[in-house]
């Protein structure tokens, strides 16, 4: 009797991947979750309507996936955890079905290809041989977290496969459409980081203004040879370096001034000094 498996996908306004995640999951996992922060689309409507369970849930109060919370909705030992911008090839299915059957690992890293801009990536930190992702594993060996880009982190006790790379046997990522996805996405994902580092007391420094940034291009561009990718690849490498500077802009900000709430009260309190300029005893 095959192992069983928990499949979960979390979900923020994703109707137009939904579908596709889960007719690529569903077949091979003994049950399939959609976690849903609240989405404003047809992204409930259509999971349920696939079949799927839908969980809906506040998340950790900001735009990141709740991995903790999504990993305690399954029922079984085993989990695979998959994007609503990802697909699983039926190789890389029955691969995953035999690896829990043997029952000689406890999580596996799996290659992703990486589609950007139209065509997928295969130098630039993003290829299939750089970028694996711990998305299956039995749960006892695995914390979550909604830290992020640190979705999942594996004990040492666990026995953990590293899967070689085959093209017919790799998460599909259909990541991002065009500049403005990405620029849309980039501006959401820095806040959030910011904040966490605020919140672990992390500090903004001139220095990783620009050192950060050059080491993410020179990394992304040369050294990971982005170059290959063509135009792709030196877009995504200053992207990812325009990232960095982003974010330290942003940590820096909440240091000085706070939140754009408290900005906001700030200018409040500016415009009814005016405000009470104007209704003065000199009106002349």
């Amino acid at each position: 009797m095959s192992t069983p498996i928990s499949g979960i996908i979390n979900t923020l306004n994703e109707e137009a991947n939904i579908a596709t995640a889960l007719q690529s999951l569903m077949p091979w996992v003994d049950e399939t979750i959609v976690v849903d922060m609240n989405s404003t689309d047809r992204t409930v409507e259509i999971a349920a309507a696939i079949g799927a369970r839908v969980v809906v849930t506040d998340g950790p109060g900001f735009n990141y996936a709740p991995r903790a919370f999504a990993l305690a909705q399954a029922s079984h030992e085993w989990v695979f955890v998959l994007d609503a911008d990802e697909m699983v090839p039926i190789k890389l299915a029955r691969e995953l079905r035999r690896l829990t059957d043997t029952d000689r690992w406890d999580a596996v890293c799996i290659p992703r290809r990486n589609y950007h801009f139209g065509a997928v990536l295969e130098y630039c930190k993003l290829g299939p041989e750089a970028d694996r992702q711990l998305r299956m594993f039995r749960r006892p060996f695995v914390v979550a977290s909604s830290i992020t880009h640190h979705d999942f982190s594996v004990l040492p006790t666990a026995r953990l496969l590293m899967m070689p790379y085959d093209p017919a046997c790799a998460l599909v990522h259909f990541n991002y459409i065009d500049a403005v996805q990405y620029i849309e996405k980039l501006n959401r994902y820095t806040t959030v980081e910011a904040v966490q580092a605020r919140a672990r007391g992390e500090r903004a420094a001139i220095g990783n203004l620009i050192y950060r940034p050059v080491r993410e291009f020179v990394g992304r561009y040369i050294k990971r040879r982005g170059y290959r990718d063509g135009w792709r690849g030196l877009h995504v490498s200053l992207l990812m370096a325009i990232y960095r500077i982003v974010t330290n802009i942003k940590l820096r900000e909440l240091e000085r001034v706070g939140s754009r709430t408290n900005i906001l009260s700030i200018y409040r309190q500016h415009a009814q000094q005016i405000i009470r300029e104007y209704s003065g005893p000199d009106r002349s």
